[in-house]
């Protein structure tokens, strides 16, 4: 009869990202790993065989979660403007330090020189690409976007702007990164908002 697993896959990786933010590509190892969630290195490697293996898992994780991002926002029961806010600031989580920041951003480095690495990091950024769009689109729908704003071009360039602010804020250390995320983010949506309507015209109307 099998072993029972005790802690869980998802528990791992979830510490496994925690572990990236504090300490980079050079201090992550199983051994840290293990220490986070109270295993020894021994078990690592019965499950994910080695280090990379560990790091491949992760990034499988992290793409099904991109794509399932969009559908827990929407849960929340907010616009569909409030939601891609939340979205973006989640693509963030983790990184609420410069120094999280500059360590997520040094293994997502490695990814793209990694094959098998990058092919999952490209899977996580079309699938953030398409939550996106999927919430703008809806937002256009609502009425909370102006008519005929092409959602698939905006998309782009929320996306662009969550990973520039992100760094920005990185290089700059002036308030919190969520704070500075909405307020590009804003500014990014305010040319596509359809022009208020003043209280009388709606008593009016």
């Amino acid at each position: 009869m099998a072993r029972p697993r005790g802690i869980e896959d998802a528990v791992i990786l979830q510490a496994t990202a925690r572990v990236m933010g504090r300490v980079g590509p050079t201090g992550l190892t199983l051994a840290a790993v293990a220490r986070e969630v109270g295993l020894v290195p021994g078990t690592l490697v019965q499950r994910f065989g080695s280090k990379r293996g560990l790091l491949l898992a992760l990034a499988d994780r992290s793409a099904k979660e991109a794509g399932e991002a969009a559908g827990r926002v929407r849960d929340a029961g907010t616009t569909a403007l409030d939601a891609l806010a939340a979205l973006t600031s989640q693509t963030l989580a983790g990184m609420d330090t410069p120094e999280s920041f500059a360590h997520h951003l040094a293994f997502l480095c490695t990814d793209l020189t990694d094959p098998q690495l990058y092919e999952r990091a490209l899977a996580v950024h079309r699938a953030q690409r398409r939550a996106i769009e999927a919430l703008l689109a809806e937002a256009a729908d609502a009425g909370e976007l102006r008519a005929g704003t092409d959602v698939a071009a905006l998309a782009g360039t929320v996306q662009a702007i969550t990973a520039g602010a992100g760094l920005s804020w990185a290089v700059e250390r002036r308030g919190g990164l969520a704070q500075r995320l909405r307020r590009e983010l804003d500014a990014v949506l305010l040319p596509h908002l359809p022009p208020r309507r003043h209280p009388r015209e709606t008593e009016e109307s």
